[in-house]
């Protein structure tokens, strides 16, 4: 099992958003860029939008950024479109077998290494803003 799309989606949105600031992006525009039906866009949107991180506008074709594009980190668009609740990146099974020693101890064992990874990552995922994707991508385009 993978992270949840949403997440690529939601940097890709923001890109877009920021790439063709200078045209009206329209959930049609950003579907057509994305490859998906425009209602997931407009699900995703109004994630990006309840976190603050785009405008968008009733009954008005397009959307833009709420922040400038160095202030918002790879992080905030993870949490904006709600990969995983917090410290739950990775699962433990449940009810293992008490009587076994495995059974017993592994989720204690594995819970703090679990919690430790996914704090490295979203350390990381906090270094990186939608400034680093757009100039990427645009790099990429020179070549």
């Amino acid at each position: 099992m993978s992270i949840s799309s949403r997440f690529a989606v939601g940097i890709h949105i923001l890109t877009l958003i920021e790439v063709n600031k200078d045209r009206v992006c329209t959930s049609e525009f950003i579907a057509g860029s994305v490859n998906t039906n425009p209602a997931v866009i407009r699900k995703i949107m109004g994630m990006l939008k309840n976190a603050g991180l785009v405008n968008v506008r009733p009954g008005i074709a397009g959307a833009e950024l709420a922040k400038d594009l160095s202030e918002i980190t790879l992080l905030d668009v993870y949490k904006a479109v709600n990969v995983v609740q917090e410290n739950e990146l990775f699962s433990i099974h449940e009810n293992p077998n008490p009587a076994c020693l495995v059974g017993r101890n592994i989720q204690d064992t594995v819970s703090s290494v679990f919690s430790t990874a996914q704090s490295a990552m979203e350390k990381a995922l906090e270094t990186v803003t939608i400034k680093d994707v757009v100039t990427d991508i645009l790099e990429k385009e020179k070549l």
